[in-house]
């Protein structure tokens, strides 16, 4: 029997400072905002394809 993936999900950090190197908390705010942001997106879009189905 064969098997049928349908999503495959990567996860990557990435960070825009060399190791040990501390940000500034406002910017962290944003960065996280942002990719909160487009996690919910996503998230809505693959409920919504999933309610077409």
């Amino acid at each position: 029997m064969p098997v049928i993936v349908d999503e495959v999900i990567i996860s990557v950090e990435v960070t825009n400072h060399p190791s040990g190197e501390a940000s500034s908390p406002h910017s962290s705010a944003d960065d996280l905002q942002t990719v909160v942001s487009e996690c919910v997106e996503r998230v809505l879009e693959i409920l919504a394809r999933k309610g077409e189905r």
